[in-house]
């Protein structure tokens, strides 16, 4: 299963991030950048066992994309790859990028199947381009 939440900060921004869960997984992994990250000296692209559909801020997720069925595993395994060749894991700006709506961009480029577009407000989503 992969999922694709988005947690709303506002009406012009959202943060974005990327939650699967392989077909006999226990648990869902999260990837995510995270910007506070940098200023305590570690990557800012995080992965880990997380739940995938948690608040941000206090605004609730809205779906983005859902992948489900056959061929799933793949894009996952696709996705772990793509996520460890992210070249900005230890970089981080707001406006114009790269930030969090920066890597599910990347992800998207580099596993063109996930067929992922994320909202305009998604800023920061076209600085890879």
């Amino acid at each position: 299963m992969l999922l694709m939440p988005g947690g709303g900060e506002g009406f012009l921004r959202v943060h974005t991030w990327i939650a699967v869960k392989p077909r006999n997984a226990d648990q869902y992994t999260v990837y995510e950048v995270i910007g506070w990250r940098e200023r305590r000296g570690l990557p800012v692209l995080r992965i880990e066992q997380d739940t995938p559909d948690r608040h941000w801020f206090g605004a609730e997720p809205e779906l983005i994309l859902d992948r489900r069925g056959e061929g799933v595993d793949e894009l996952i395994t696709r996705i772990s790859a793509a996520a460890e060749d992210y070249p900005w894991k230890h970089e981080y700006r707001v406006f114009p990028g790269p930030n969090s709506n920066t890597f599910p961009v990347w992800i998207a480029y580099k596993v063109p199947d996930l067929q992922l577009e994320l909202p305009f407000r998604a800023i920061g989503s076209g600085w890879a381009d």
